[in-house]
């Protein structure tokens, strides 16, 4: 197996993972509901991101590429969306901070991905 490949799995395997725990938090754990609060959002809005994010973890798996694309596209956004509420609302770097560790492992889990696609498309 080449570096490319174990990289892509390692990093979607964390994300998935990552996805799947915070699908759990975000619809059973009141501290995430209180967090949720916090930030000034309604609370259907954290059981509709936890049931999205739990969705993209499956998507990553899924061996078509607008399911992927979606996936990551959606998680971006809110990672993104997380990192800049933090921000707004003063939370010290401490809160955003795992926000932008998974951002961070998302994108090396979509770089990757890309470069595997180019290869399979290339041997063909």
């Amino acid at each position: 197996m080449n570096k490319i490949k174990i990289t892509y799995y390692v990093s979607t395997g964390l994300l998935s993972l990552a996805m799947a725990l915070s699908t759990y938090a975000y619809l059973v754990n009141p501290a995430t509901k209180a967090g949720f609060q916090h930030l000034g959002f309604p609370d259907y809005f954290r059981v509709e991101l936890g049931i999205a994010k739990g969705l993209a973890a499956i998507a990553l798996w899924i061996p078509f590429r607008l399911a992927k694309e979606v996936a990551y596209t959606g998680l971006s956004i809110s990672f993104v969306s997380a990192l800049i509420a933090h921000v707004a609302i003063g939370d010290p770097a401490s809160v955003f901070i795992a926000p932008l560790i998974v951002l961070t492992i998302l994108v090396t889990s979509y770089v990757t991905y890309l470069k595997l696609q180019a290869l399979t498309n290339k041997s063909e």
